[in-house]
């Protein structure tokens, strides 16, 4: 069982196929979407988002092979995962599935759990490919040589402008500061306070 519900466009237009499909990928608690064309798998893909694509190759009008390039031309659709489902077998077919830019390469007749495992494993990479995509996006590392005041500890930016140490640094990084004061500070802040209590009595 999935933790959440994957999706998934399911792309052949063979009735017999679609129904074998849904069936035993809805038992293991996919979100199952079905199209019988490339047109409408291009047409419905920016609406659903699916987490991948199970695609036939020999289809009427628009083939399998076109219709993974057309996926991956798209910068919005390019990371997602694509599966042939095919009775093309030959090494020149495979070569040129992957060629457009499928990850994987399954040939009719299938077996479901073959076809469940790689579902599965190509499922995976991909989310560990976004939380590593996240994470790096979410990482402003900060390189270089940085002027610091020796004596008000500001930096000075790019522009030649000086900021607060805090300020620049929550400009070029997802930091977020809480202020208290060191044990250092605290003493020294004493002390100060203490002599003026003895300059005034």
């Amino acid at each position: 069982m999935q933790s959440e519900q994957d999706a998934i466009l399911v792309v052949d237009d063979q009735p017999a196929n679609l129904k074998v499909l849904l069936s035993f990928l809805q038992e293991h608690d996919y979100r199952v979407y079905m199209v019988d064309s490339g047109q409408r798998a291009l047409d419905i893909l920016p609406k659903i988002q699916p987490d991948l694509v199970l695609l036939d190759v020999m289809m009427p009008g628009m083939n399998g092979f076109e219709i993974c390039r057309r996926i991956k031309a798209d910068k919005n659709l390019a990371a997602l995962p694509i599966i042939f489902m095919t009775a093309l077998d030959s090494v020149g077919d495979k070569v040129t599935g992957f060629a457009a830019g499928a990850v994987d390469y399954i040939t009719k007749p299938f077996q479901q759990v073959e076809v469940l495992a790689r579902i599965n494993t190509h499922i995976t990479l991909r989310k560990r490919e976004k939380e590593l995509e996240e994470a790096l996006e979410e990482i402003k590392t900060l390189t270089g040589i940085l002027p610091i005041c020796s004596y008000c500890k500001q930096i000075r930016n790019d522009e030649g402008y000086w900021q607060q140490v805090e300020e620049y640094i929550s400009e070029h990084s997802q930091a977020m500061f809480s202020h208290g004061v060191c044990p250092a500070c605290y003493k020294k802040e004493m002390a100060c306070l203490e002599a003026e209590d003895v300059a005034e009595d």
